[in-house]
């Protein structure tokens, strides 16, 4: 199928910021389950642009505004064609071993909670045990938008019982890694079958090595493994190695913030003829 992803992001400051700096982690990259079709990143201010690869192989662009700013909007948009591959990653090509996913971070270091929740996953097969691990987050740690915030680590949000989807993907990536599975975290979009197409953030899932499969992706939010309802962005060891856009501005006083994201299917008879962008 093919997904249009139209995504805004715009800071506004009190007072002209002297400059701004971003890193952008906005572009995804084309695999088995995933075509670029279209691409775009455009600002509303005079800025420079440069793309690059990050130290996990992700598509980064750094922005550099040219003089001082008093708000700026960063949109991208673009179209993706995806296939459903049962989750699993093909055709990427990966720069570090994936033992490099098992180190610890802050995010998902696990607390006594945490590994007592994994030691209890059912032994088997990896990729069985994945799943069993993905369906015990999903049937026991509830969605709940507000419940926390982007610094809530893993045990945090495992306490309360309760998050959105990067605590969910943060949670499973604990546990894996407690298991001796290498597990990372994942960007992106979800076309949501329910039909709500505007949206208030991107989704976030994990990533499990399973031996003799590669990368495979499970979504402890949902329960699912990612479909062709998903467009993969960016990976990382968590949330805050795959943030869409992280940066600092000079200046500006207080910063206000405003995202708008819209994810739909285009239709047979909507594609039109692609060109090329920045990607």
């Amino acid at each position: 199928m093919r997904i249009r992803i139209d995504h805004s992001t715009r800071y506004a400051y009190a007072r002209p910021a002297r400059f701004i700096v971003q890193m952008l982690r906005l572009t995804p990259k084309s695999c088995e389950s995933q075509q670029v079709r279209d691409w775009r990143i455009e600002t509303d201010v005079d800025a420079r642009l440069r793309r690059g690869e990050d130290a996990f192989g992700n598509v980064v662009h750094s922005l550099y505004t040219e003089r001082p700013t008093d708000a700026l909007t960063i949109r991208v948009t673009g179209e993706v064609a995806t296939v459903d591959t049962g989750g699993v990653i093909r055709g990427q090509n990966e720069r570090l071993p994936p033992t490099v996913y098992l180190r610890d971070t802050p995010l998902t270091h696990a607390d006594g909670g945490i590994v007592d929740f994994a030691k209890a996953i059912p032994e088997g097969e990896t990729l069985d045990r994945m799943h069993r691990l993905m369906g015990a987050i999903h049937r026991d740690v509830a969605f709940e938008v507000g419940s926390t915030s982007a610094t809530h680590t893993a045990a945090d949000a495992f306490a309360q019982k309760r998050g959105v989807c990067q605590d969910h993907a943060q949670i499973f990536i604990a546990c894996a890694r407690k298991l001796g599975v290498p597990a990372r975290y994942v960007s992106g979009h979800l076309n949501r079958l329910d039909g709500q197409h505007d949206q208030d953030a991107a989704h976030a899932w994990a990533e499990a090595w399973v031996d003799g499969l590669g990368w495979v992706g499970f979504d402890p939010a949902n329960g699912i493994c990612p479909t062709d309802q998903y467009v993969r962005v960016a990976v990382g060891l968590d949330a805050l190695g795959a943030t869409p856009i992280r940066g600092t501005s000079y200046g500006g006083g207080v910063e206000s913030l405003t995202v708008a994201l819209h994810v739909r299917p285009v239709q047979q008879g909507q594609q039109q003829h692609q060109t090329k962008g920045w990607s």
